[in-house]
């Protein structure tokens, strides 16, 4: 039998310039790019509002009563449901007895109601030790697309099913997380950059007070650090459609902090930039008020994201089982060691001069969490990733779904989902793989704090020792 001959050509090959160039239209002014975005601005608005109310508004569904009891309470749903019996004024849900759906705030009060009266061996509520801060979780990568903002959103849904108070804090001037969570953000001075720019505002009056006392003419306050002298917390921190899920949002605009802020930095070297935000968290009683504040960087190692690191107790570090993306984290983790190196050896340098303590940056657990795995084509490369990365690594990878893909189309998290609009399979799949995933990030979360109450009781111990021993000295030195 004859072969046939290989007529294939590369798509490539044979190009006609003339045809070509007439394909390329009129060549590109820049008015184009503001008519490019005011069509992309349009479309955005549209797709965000299909996971929207008809009225434009964000909400958040109602969880079943299978829900309820398969994922967020400790109780069986027979005895759920004796219990609501026998107790009317407890929120009863609609729907029929059998099938009720409540929403999240409703659910909020029922958890309260369990942990009052429920099984002293149950918890439901999640630990949290009274007396210690918020802990502070940055997601960063300096590489775009490795699934920063989708881990920083279904932690931040997964802690508020748990039943923690979680503020989320969206540092990238695209918006995505914002998006998310259905945010409004009109300009810059609803973001974080009033934040920074009071920070500085503090530290010039604080300087300018040295300088009245030598004699020396005060540096200026512009109009923008007048103002941001008055922002609060309340000026910046929104609700959102989750009860327990607030928001400092972001825009485009906030994209010029990065080139403010070292401005600042040089009228006023000993500004501490990098403590800016740590100083809003501290000083505005953030860390009082919620039990968990998530940080959502921009891809770039720029200030803002240096701000985001100083500020964190917990990093996570996000990246595929790629060669290009495990290239790139290490050299992201290079460029934090570089970075954050530099800042204390400048600072100590001054601070033994002036025989002060030196300063260290520490954080309470770093991981890279491997996202989007396919186990069929990533294992082998997951595998040596894990291996380099070490005691870094998480232990669980975070698998792709079809339900994360389905419910990104809704710009809506896995949580926000609706299991009735999927095949129960792929439901489990695609929760069970956020489950997992805040599953370890709870474990370290709570061994951060447990950590830190060990370490507050031993420290008061010594303390209480320490006591009647110099009594004891005083009184001998004293016969």
């Amino acid at each position: 039998m004859t072969k046939k001959p290989d007529t294939y050509t590369p798509p490539y090959q044979n190009l006609d310039p003339a045809r070509s160039a007439a394909k390329l239209g009129d060549p590109v002014d820049t008015a184009r790019f503001a008519k490019a975005a005011a069509f992309c601005e349009r479309g955005r608005s549209d797709l965000a509002k299909r996971g929207y109310s008809p009225d434009g508004t964000k909400r958040l569904r109602k969880f079943s009563t299978w829900e309820i009891c398969r994922y967020l309470l400790p109780i069986a749903p027979a005895h759920f449901r004796r219990v609501l019996k026998n107790n009317p004024d407890l929120p009863q849900g609609e729907g029929a007895s059998g099938s009720k759906w409540f929403t999240l705030e409703e659910v909020v009060s029922l958890r309260n109601h369990f942990a009052a009266e429920g099984m002293a061996s149950k918890k439901y509520l999640p630990y949290r030790p009274k007396g210690l801060p918020a802990k502070v979780a940055a997601v960063a990568n300096f590489k775009g697309g490795v699934g920063k903002t989708s881990t920083a959103a279904h932690l931040a849904m997964s802690a508020a099913l748990d039943g923690y108070k979680v503020l989320v804090i969206d540092l990238d001037s695209q918006g995505s997380m914002t998006s998310i969570m259905g945010g409004k953000v009109a300009d810059e001075w609803t973001t974080v950059f009033p934040l920074l720019a009071k920070d500085y505002a503090l530290a010039v009056q604080e300087e300018n007070g040295l300088r009245e006392a030598r004699g020396e003419p005060p540096l200026p306050l512009d109009e923008t650090l007048t103002e941001a002298l008055t922002v609060s917390a309340a000026d910046v921190i929104q609700s959102t459609h989750w009860p327990n899920i607030d928001l400092i949002g972001a825009q485009l605009n906030l994209y010029w902090a990065e080139f403010q802020v070292p401005v600042w930095r040089m009228a006023l070297r000993n500004w501490p930039l990098w403590d800016a935000l740590t100083h809003f968290l501290e000083n505005e009683g953030i860390l009082e008020e919620y039990d968990i504040v998530l940080l959502d960087t921009p891809p770039a190692l720029g200030y803002l994201t240096i701000n985001a690191l100083a500020a964190a107790d917990i990093l996570l570090v996000p990246l595929g089982a790629s060669f290009l993306e495990f290239d790139s984290t290490g050299r992201f983790f290079d460029m934090l060691y570089s970075t954050f190196a530099s800042i204390e050896e400048g600072e100590n340098s001054a601070r033994r001069r002036a025989g002060l303590p030196e300063m260290k940056f520490e954080w309470d657990v770093v991981r890279a969490l491997i996202t989007r795995f396919d186990a069929n084509q990533q294992t082998d490369l997951a595998n040596v990733i894990q291996a380099y990365f070490g005691d870094f690594m998480n232990a669980y990878r975070q698998e792709f779904t079809a339900l994360v893909g389905q419910a990104g189309e809704q710009v809506n998290g896995i949580y926000e989902a609706d299991y009735r609009d999927f095949n129960r399979d792929t439901y489990a799949r695609g929760r069970d793989a956020f489950d997992r995933t805040y599953a370890e990030f709870k474990e370290i979360l709570i061994g951060a704090w447990w950590r830190d109450q060990a370490m507050a009781e031993a420290e008061a111990a010594g303390q209480a020792g320490a006591a009647p021993q110099a009594t004891e000295q005083k009184e001998q030195a004293d016969g």
